[in-house]
C-alpha cells in the first residue's frame, strides 16, 4: 500500500460509523494548540526574525538577499516541529486508542497489547518522551548547520528530509508501540523500510502544513498508519536484540 492510499483510506475509516466517537478529543486537542500557536507566532514572529538577521557577521551581510530566507524556512520549520511536538505529547494517549481501534476493525486482528486503557495511556506520554530524547538533538543539531556559512545552503534539503522521518516515527510507532516494538526496533523497521516510511512521513508533513485541513486530517493519518505498519512493518523483525 503507498503513502496516498494509505492516508486517502485511513481518512476514510475514521470519520466511518463506530470510530468517529474517537477522534473528537484529538481534534479539540489540535485546535487548541493550533489556535494558541497562531496567535503567539503572528505577535512574535517578525521580532524573532529581525533578532536572528542581527546575527549575521557584518563580513555575511552582502550574503543577506539569501541568508534571509533560509533564517526564515529554518523559523518556519521549527515552528511546525514545536507544534507537532506539543500536540502529539498531549494527544499522545488518544492516539494510541485510536490506532487500536483502526487495527480491529481494518485488519479484524487484535493489538498486542494487552496493558489496559490507563496504563496504555501512562505508557503512551513516557513513549513521547523517548521520541522527544530522540528528536531534540537531532533537530538541534540541524538548526546549528543552518547557521554556517555553506553547509547552511544543504539546510532546507536537510530539513525536509529529517522532517518526513520524524512524521513517519511520530505516526508510525502509535501502531507499532501497540504491538509491543520497542521504540529502537521501530526506528530499524522504518530504516529497513526507507522509501514508504519516508514518502508516508513525508506526506503527513505535507498535510500538517494545509491550515485548518491538517485539524481534521491527523486522525486519518494515524489510521492511515496503522494500514502502512499492516503492509510494510508487522512482519519484519529487528536483527538486534533490544
Amino acid at each position: 500500500m503507498d503513502a496516498i492510499t494509505a492516508l486517502s483510506q485511513g481518512t476514510r475509516l475514521v470519520y466511518q460509523k463506530g470510530l468517529r466517537r474517537y477522534i473528537f478529543l484529538p481534534i479539540l486537542v489540535n485546535l487548541i494548540v493550533y489556535a494558541s500557536m497562531l496567535s503567539v507566532v503572528f505577535n512574535r514572529f517578525s521580532g524573532w526574525l529581525d533578532s536572528a538577521m542581527t546575527l549575521v557577521p557584518s563580513w555575511l551581510e552582502w550574503l543577506s538577499w539569501l541568508i534571509w530566507p533560509l533564517f526564515f524556512v529554518s523559523l518556519l520549520v521549527v515552528i511546525f516541529f514545536t507544534f507537532t511536538l506539543v500536540t502529539h505529547l498531549i494527544a499522545a494517549p488518544f492516539y494510541g486508542f485510536l490506532a487500536a481501534k483502526v487495527e480491529r476493525q481494518a485488519t479484524g486482528r487484535e493489538p498486542l497489547d494487552d496493558r489496559g486503557l490507563a496504563k496504555t495511556a501512562i505508557d503512551a506520554l513516557g513513549r513521547e518522551l523517548v521520541k522527544l530524547g530522540y528528536i531534540l538533538p537531532r533537530m538541534a543539531a540541524l538548526f546549528i548547520i543552518s547557521w554556517i556559512p555553506g553547509l547552511n545552503l544543504l539546510a532546507p534539503l536537510l530539513w525536509a528530509l529529517f522532517s518526513a522521518w520524524v512524521m513517519a516515527i511520530t505516526y508510525l510507532d502509535y501502531p507499532m508501540d501497540n504491538n509491543k516494538v520497542t521504540f529502537r526496533d521501530m526506528r530499524s523497521r522504518l530504516s529497513r523500510r526507507w522509501w514508504p516510511s519516508l514518502t508516508y512521513g513525508g506526506l503527513i508533513m505535507l498535510v500538517t502544513w494545509i491550515p485548518l485541513a491538517n485539524l481534521f486530517l491527523i486522525p486519518g493519518a494515524v489510521a492511515g498508519a496503522v494500514l502502512m505498519w499492516d503492509g510494510h512493518y508487522r512482519g519484519t523483525q529487528d536483527v538486534v536484540k533490544t
